[in-house]
């Protein structure tokens, strides 16, 4: 359950710092890449950690921002 609210505020933060509020967010969404317009649709998902990759690579894009994969250093 808390991974789950760590990812919920994380992206929620990341929205913040984009200068949205969340439904500007989901009206570009709409727009952009289909998605409901629906603000409790996203928040909904984001409650439940059922975003999906692609989902979140629209979101990330939307915001401004890439999601990059680095590989850790070995121990």
């Amino acid at each position: 359950m808390r991974n789950k609210e760590n990812y919920r505020n994380k992206i929620k933060s990341y929205i913040i710092r984009a200068g949205m509020t969340m439904s500007e967010a989901v009206e570009i969404l709409a727009g952009e890449y289909g998605w409901s317009s629906s603000v409790p649709n996203l928040s909904d998902k984001l409650k439940r950690g059922s975003l999906r990759y692609g989902e979140a690579v629209e979101l990330a894009d939307v915001l401004g921002y890439d999601i990059v994969w680095k590989k850790r250093k070995e121990l």
